[in-house]
């Protein structure tokens, strides 16, 4: 797995596989995240247990209210607490208070592990012995000023929601499945009543792969709504075929790309990616299911049950596309080779 994490450990792939890889006993490492991407702005870079207990007991709760299961434990009594608050009988500073005490007690000690090992570089030292709080590192404010930071947050939301999804269908993981609607730019699952749920975005779901690089040109896209160059989530072997390639609009044919690439002059168009592209969308692919549930039981579902299968399902896939649609495409690199 570690193949597909980075090439090069920069501040930016170090702070996604903390995101994407870390382990996922609870989801407070989503919401001290979350939490931090609030105090950026902070003029000090000791930040108390009290300031931090504020945004990540907020976002564990307004995660509570969508999504009752927050942990894999049977029992928390921090969940407990704000469950409380939720229901009007605890009070904000009891709130504040229980946080401080029983919120921080492991993500603290384990946000900077992955695969059983530290990342690197560190983004906060733990001062809690001697200050009470946290202090952020020269290296968090350097991603702070990163043209990716804006686009983080909502990486991380949509990690939270991916994992929420897998522990609530957890008790039948080989039938979770996880749909996308590129259209409307949405990862989806059906309750047992058959029923549509949207879980998260699309682009924010995929973004933790491509670091923010068009899947094509390695060009810069966004995954912010307001920004000029907002990703297309684009479909790597054509919609124009989608009748004979399976399941086209599934996760493991969806990629980000800049609009150059989708739908500019001398863009992608109906034309079909070369064995090349096709090689970076398998290592995209393994790379995904390398990560944990959802995502993972849906691609393999979609393209097979081991990477000799999957590899023989996109080979598939390419020669039918090509039979029909002839041409071939690849663009000039545009940016930093990053995946």
């Amino acid at each position: 797995m570690s193949e597909f994490v980075s090439v090069e450990p920069s501040l930016e792939n170090q702070w996604r596989a903390i995101i994407l890889f870390g382990n996922n006993v609870a989801s407070y490492k989503f919401a001290l995240a979350k939490s931090l991407y609030d105090l950026s702005g902070s003029s000090n870079d000791l930040i108390t247990l009290e300031k931090l207990a504020d945004p990540f007991s907020k976002h564990i709760c307004e995660h509570l209210a969508h999504s009752p299961k927050q942990a894999t434990s049977p029992s928390s009594k921090f969940l407990e607490e704000c469950r409380s608050f939720s229901n009007g009988i605890t009070s904000t500073d009891e709130l504040i208070g229980q946080t401080v005490k029983l919120g921080f007690n492991n993500v603290i000690d384990a946000f900077h592990n992955v695969n059983r090992s530290e990342v690197p570089q560190r983004f906060f030292i733990d001062e809690r012995p001697s200050n009470g709080g946290i202090r952020l590192t020269d290296n968090f404010f350097k991603l702070a000023e990163s043209f990716q930071f804006n686009s983080m947050n909502e990486e991380t939301e949509a990690r939270w929601r991916l994992v929420e999804e897998g522990w609530k269908m957890g008790v039948a993981r080989s039938l979770i499945r996880v749909d996308a609607d590129p259209q409307l730019d949405q990862l989806f699952t059906q309750d047992d009543k058959r029923r549509r749920v949207t879980i998260t975005s699309c682009r924010s779901s995929l973004n933790g792969y491509q670091k923010g690089r068009c899947f094509y040109c390695y060009g810069n896209i966004s995954v912010n709504s307001s920004d000029e160059n907002l990703a297309d989530v684009d479909h790597f072997f054509p919609w124009a075929i989608g009748e004979i390639i399976m399941h086209i609009n599934g996760v493991w044919n969806l990629v980000l790309a800049c609009k150059d690439c989708n739908r500019g002059v001398g863009g992608k168009s109906a034309r079909v990616p070369t064995l090349n592209l096709l090689a970076r969308l398998h290592k995209r692919n393994e790379y995904l299911i390398g990560s944990h549930l959802p995502l993972r039981e849906t691609l393999i579902q979609q393209t097979g049950n081991n990477e000799v299968a999957r590899k023989s399902f996109i080979q598939k896939q390419y020669c039918t596309a090509k039979e029909l649609l002839i041409h071939d495409w690849e663009p000039p690199i545009r940016g930093i080779i990053t995946f």
